[in-house]
């Protein structure tokens, strides 16, 4: 008895013990004049939620909307947005604590582009707007009664949290998944809402990253030390340069193709520009492919030019598996698709270094071992004069 007993408590205990931001949902939320909302919705994204009440005989809602700042001191937002199903042309309500007074505050705005906000009145007619925080939890309440336009049935809504707020200026908000996909269709008739092409748009972002991970990521390193060790066995030849092309080809194409849809998401995201992802994305297509069309213009092993061909293939073969790595980590601090799949990455990178680590220190004792081995630059004949096999590339 004592032991089941022990056991409620504990069981009790953890329940008191789960954080309210991550535990409430919008059927346990406590509202200011709660009777107002006839109904609420677990918002997709960001941990947000609204209660509503519709009127048809004005075609009007009373709304509440709830969710936790990115960051303390950050802002909240909904809108309505009667021209697209994005950011850009929604009328929102954006509350914050005014530095000036020290209250709660609710605004609206016009969002007319991807930019800096500024206060502005919105094509919506609003009235009775209140905001409130709770300093226990974290989270902001924005409290609204608007003229609903059109289709109640066909509303395009918008949500958004923010990390601060600049001399009464919200800035700007992360750009996670979660935040790129909070918009959906509303319908306060049927009470519920419907995720737009964010779930589409996601999908893109997941394919675009993939390809990346597996070409840039992963196969040009492979490519790369499959080339470097293997050639110094000659059993392994002329096996490891098929193997070498092979598998730069292939990251390569596969390569192509996700920087093709990374070009079409960039399409698709007017205003939302990473600088140093896309630079490094098109300076890697622009090398790999001169990289690729190089072997067409490949002198012969005892070509004179050949040592200096070498210099250059080396070369922009470990640039570009030093830029594709790079990258890759960008796009997981953009896409951000959890902390596993990044950790993964770092593990892979890890077993393919020690790997490279212990190839070339066997590969250095095979060479030293050569009994025609030589300390003279390679230029495509021994000493001799007699044309021989490549050492060790550097």
């Amino acid at each position: 008895m004592a032991s089941r007993r022990s056991l409620l408590v504990v069981f009790v205990l953890s329940l008191i013990a789960v954080s309210p931001a991550t535990s409430l949902t919008c059927s346990t939320q406590k509202l200011t004049n709660s009777n107002l909302y006839s109904a609420c919705l677990d918002l997709p994204t960001l941990g947000s939620s609204l209660h509503y009440s519709y009127d048809a005989a004005n075609s009007s809602a009373a709304v509440a909307y709830v969710a936790t700042p990115s960051k303390s001191g950050g802002w909240v937002s909904w809108a309505l947005n009667p021209s697209g199903t994005k950011m850009v042309g929604s009328q929102a309500l954006i509350a914050f604590r005014d530095s000036s007074t020290g209250a709660m505050a609710v605004k609206t705005y016009n969002i007319s582009s991807y930019g800096p906000v500024q206060e502005s009145k919105i094509s919506f007619e609003v009235w009775d707007m209140a905001a409130e925080e709770n300093t226990t939890d974290g989270t902001m309440k924005i409290y609204a009664k608007i003229k609903v336009p059109g289709d109640a049935s066909k509303l395009n809504q918008v949500w958004q949290v923010g990390p601060s707020v600049t001399d009464g200026t919200p800035d700007k908000h992360d750009f996670g998944s979660g935040n790129m996909n909070a918009m959906g269709t509303l319908d306060l008739v049927a009470g519920q809402t419907v995720a737009t092409s964010g779930g589409s748009r996601t999908k893109k972002k997941n394919i675009h990253g993939i390809l990346n991970v597996i070409s840039w990521g992963i196969m040009f390193p492979v490519g790369v030390i499959i080339a470097r060790y293997l050639r110094a066995f000659p059993s392994a030849d002329p096996a490891w340069f098929y193997l070498h092309v092979l598998c730069q080809v292939s990251a390569y194409i596969i390569g192509v193709s996700g920087w093709g849809t990374g070009l079409k998401l960039g399409s698709e995201s007017s205003g939302i520009v990473y600088s140093t992802h896309r630079n490094l994305g098109i300076t890697l297509f622009c090398i790999a492919t001169v990289q690729i069309f190089a072997l067409l213009v490949r002198p012969k092993k005892d070509h004179k030019y050949r040592f200096y061909w070498n210099i250059y293939h080396h070369g922009i073969g470990y640039a570009i598996v030093i830029l594709g790595i790079l990258n890759v980590f960008k796009g997981y601090n953009i896409l951000r698709p959890g902390e596993k799949w990044k950790s993964g990455y770092i593990i892979l990178i890890a077993i393919l270094g020690g790997i490279a680590l212990f190839l070339e220190v066997v590969t250095c004792i095979v060479v030293l071992n050569r009994p025609d081995k030589t300390t003279k630059p390679y230029d495509g004949y021994t000493n001799n004069g007699q044309s021989r096999q490549e050492p060790l590339a550097p």
